[in-house]
Order: structure tokens, then C-alpha cells, then sequence
């Protein structure tokens, strides 16, 4: 599952890039982008559990970039005790699933966003030691990946929290073999959606066929364009924390990965 990301530490370019190709509409995207930016902190490593801002666009606003927290609180939860909750049981959406399941049925059918990462963590197990990989575009763009979002209304302060959720899928290959926790419901990763594909991903969902076609998305990223490698410690004692180090690939002579 995914726990750990890198997120807004691209140049802003990058991202405005990665959402369109029209010159106008990079250049206006970048300039929302550097006011967003005053909301959205930068993290070379942050954990889900700290619910950080992510940058996030809507189904509903899928031009306008949005800092949503990482954390899905349903708009049907009842109470501030329940929202701090779920919102830790809520930062991955399994895809299989996202249409049955009552915290991400109505998000998955009107209510999807993409998540704009710049790279992901995941935890190799090997004896009683974990090994954290650090994932990317082997190209340096930022990574597009599947989300669900929903708006949820403190009741007793009236404010309006906007959260989000990571749609993950099966992991094959290499992914397989980094994400191998004996403990987890076979590997995983999360739903990463190439640049064509990415409106299919905001599309409505008006029927069968339209979900269909939004299922038929949740698969796994070809391996062959992403860039994997061992960083230092990222939990735990001796972890790095949130700094460039994190980032920088760190080998450890007891993993013999071929890549």
C-alpha cells in the first residue's frame, strides 16, 4: 500500500506540462499553481498518517489546482471523533472495490481527482528488517495517480474539509518483489494514469459502460517507465525525515535486486 510520498518539490512547470499541452493554458496553470503554492508544502518524504496537503485535480474543477488533505473523510460521517477516525483507515482505495465499498462508492461514480505526486514509497521485507524504495518517472515528470475526493462538514464549527484517497491495484514484476509485506493482501501499488488518459480518468459517469471504461483504468503502470532504487531509512529509528537525503538513492549490501 502506499503510505509515504514525495509531493510538490517539482518546479512548477513540470506539473503545468504534465496537465496540458496547449502553450496558454500551461503558462495560466503555472501561474495557479504559484498561488496554490502558498498553501501547499513541499515534502521530499511525508507519511500519509501526517495527512498532508496533496495537489489534487477535480472531477468537478479538473482545470483548477486544488490542495486536498490526504485522507478521505465521507461526506456522511457524523461527527469530528468519527472523521479523525476513518481518515486514517481511508488513505489507499483498493480499485476493485472503490464502486461496493461505502466510504468510496459515491466518490469513485462523481467524484474522482488525480493526484499529482513526484514519487512514492514502498517497504521491501527481508528477515525482521524493512528497506524503503523510492518510486518515479524515469523521465522526471510528476506522476498522474488515480484518486477519489469528497467534501465533509464539521458540523459543530461549520467548516468544510476537502480530503482525498489514493486508488491503488495489483502489483506485478519488479513492484511484486519490492512490495512484498507478508502481512499485506498480496502487493500493490498505486494507480498511476498516463497523460492520455488522464481526462478519461474525470470523465462522467453516467452509466455501466462509463464505469466500465473508469475500471478498465485501474491496472498497472508499465514498469519500464519508472525508475526504482533504495533510499535510507524513512521510519522508525534513524529514519532521515523530510529532507532532499531522503530521496537520494542509499544501497544496502544485503539486497541483491536486479533492476
Amino acid at each position: 500500500m502506499c503510505y509515504d510520498v514525495t509531493s510538490a518539490t517539482r518546479t512548477l512547470i513540470k506539473y503545468a506540462k504534465h496537465r496540458g499541452d496547449d502553450p496558454a493554458y500551461i503558462a495560466a496553470l503555472e501561474r495557479k499553481l504559484e498561488e496554490l503554492k502558498k498553501t501547499l508544502n513541499g515534502h521530499y518524504q511525508v507519511s500519509g498518517f501526517a495527512h498532508p496537503k496533496l495537489l489534487v485535480f477535480t472531477q468537478a474543477l479538473p482545470d483548477e489546482p486544488q490542495a486536498y488533505y490526504w485522507g478521505l473523510i465521507p461526506s456522511w460521517i457524523k461527527d469530528e471523533e468519527s472523521a479523525k477516525k476513518i481518515y486514517n483507515q481511508t488513505l489507499n482505495a483498493r480499485g476493485e472495490t472503490i464502486f461496493e465499498k461505502p466510504a468510496f462508492k459515491s466518490s469513485a461514480k462523481n467524484k474522482r481527482c488525480l493526484i499529482y505526486l513526484d514519487a512514492f514509497y514502498e517497504h521491501h521485507h527481508l528477515g525482521k528488517n524493512t528497506y524503503p524504495f523510492h518510486i518515479q518517472m524515469k523521465d522526471g515528470t510528476p506522476l498522474a495517480i488515480a484518486g477519489l475526493y469528497d467534501e465533509w462538514v464539521n458540523k459543530e464549527t461549520g467548516e468544510i474539509i476537502y480530503t482525498t484517497t489514493i486508488v491503488t491495484t495489483s502489483a506485478g514484476g519488479l513492484m511484486a518483489k519490492i512490495h512484498n509485506n507478508p502481512k499485506a493482501d498480496g502487493p500493490r501499488m498505486p494507480v498511476i494514469i498516463p497523460k492520455d488518459k488522464q481526462n478519461h480518468w474525470l470523465m462522467e459517469c453516467k452509466n455501466e459502460d462509463d464505469k466500465q471504461k473508469i475500471i478498465s483504468l485501474i491496472q498497472p503502470f508499465n514498469e519500464e517507465l519508472l525508475e526504482f532504487y533504495s533510499v535510507r531509512r524513512i521510519k522508525g529509528k534513524g529514519a532521515v525525515g523530510d529532507v532532499k537525503e531522503a530521496e537520494e538513492k542509499f544501497d544496502y549490501p544485503e539486497l541483491a535486486f536486479e533492476f
